[in-house]
């Protein structure tokens, strides 16, 4: 099952891949990527594939910190809706909070952690490999200069993070690393994070504009919204396609839609549904078809509603309408004789 990050994340890409002598078009597709993701920048695409963008593209450049080259003139214009409602906050600390809030509408993979004690603050990131874990560390440099850039666009063009720690080993050439983040970079570290003071995040945003903020909140519940009335169509799609091959579990679905069962399940939950409850709901209407509007074999209609037998079927028609389906036959019928 494939992670997702927004394709927003491959911003500047074909300024970078230029600059070291690739193709970025050929690039992308021997990644497995469209170039159209280039320009739909709300677009999910497969993380894997990214990191084996990005990876292929340091060695073919030789640019060991190809990632870091990408974050060096990103915006919080990048982050869409969720750039915006960042900007407009108060102080650096209630941004990083909204950050973490929709961290999974921008990428699947990334953790974000804040750690705080005795007034020095570490901001951990890390990601989740997917089915690609040698392809981590041009998304780790990455999303650590995203980080130090967002922080930027309210600390100032020249405020230094007091620290940036990498799990990974030092590059031959630091230099792009010391440009973005200062003279305080260490490598063969035990986490990814950058290093500041509690007065960093506390500083207030003197162009927050709450009008505005209220405005990118608004977007983002209907974006929320939209997201999950359309996953509950895609959901349902997707059981009643997998249902008569029994294998219709949330597992299945997600592979199916290329998601993770944890995104479809925060969906549900959102829009007030569960798993089993849109699986029951769906045999109920199929049961109507098969049982009550046609004299199908109630054999072959186990078979259909993804029963393993029709004992199976016998027993949950009993729980739901009280009687067996045999039973609502003969009713069935029995009305129409007397008709």
């Amino acid at each position: 099952m494939s992670l997702l990050v927004r394709s927003a994340c491959l911003t500047n890409y074909s300024e970078v891949a230029r600059a070291g002598g690739l193709d970025p078009v050929r690039m992308l597709s021997e990644a497995g990527l469209h170039p159209g993701v280039l320009q739909d920048a709300d677009l999910m695409i497969p993380v894997e594939r990214v990191g084996q963008l990005l990876q292929a593209s340091a060695a073919k450049s030789g640019n060991e910190s190809f990632g870091l080259c990408m974050a060096e003139s990103r915006m919080l214009s990048n982050l869409g809706a969720v750039g915006m409602l960042i900007r407009d906050q108060a102080t650096l600390r209630d941004s990083l909070d909204v950050l973490v809030r929709y961290q999974s509408l921008l990428n699947g993979s990334l953790s974000l952690m804040i750690e705080e004690s005795a007034g020095v603050v570490v901001i951990r990131e890390d990601v989740r490999a997917g089915n690609a874990k040698q392809f981590t560390r041009q998304r780790i440099e990455l999303a650590l200069g995203v980080m130090v850039r967002l922080m930027r666009q309210f600390l100032g063009e020249h405020w230094q993070p007091r620290r940036v720690c990498f799990e990974h080993q030092a590059p031959r050439d630091a230099s792009t690393h010391h440009r973005l983040f200062g003279p305080r970079v260490d490598f063969d570290y035990s986490i990814n994070c950058v290093v500041c003071t509690k007065s960093d995040l506390d500083a207030r945003n003197p162009s927050a504009d709450p009008a505005m903020a209220r405005y990118a909140q608004q977007l983002l519940d209907t974006s929320a919204r939209l997201q999950g009335e359309t996953m509950l169509k895609d959901v349902r799609r997707a059981i009643l396609l997998l249902m008569p091959s029994g294998r219709c579990t949330i597992e299945q679905v997600a592979d199916h839609l290329g998601l993770v069962s944890r995104t479809i399940q925060r969906r549900l939950d959102e829009q007030g549904e569960t798993f089993s409850s849109m699986v029951n709901e769906i045999r109920k209407e199929l049961v109507q078809r098969h049982v009550i509007e046609s004299d199908r074999p109630l054999t072959e209609v186990a078979m259909l509603l993804g029963f393993s037998a029709p004992s199976a079927l016998s027993r949950w028609y009993h729980t739901q309408y009280g009687c067996s389906a045999k039973q609502s036959r003969a009713q069935r019928g029995a009305l129409r004789k007397g008709r």
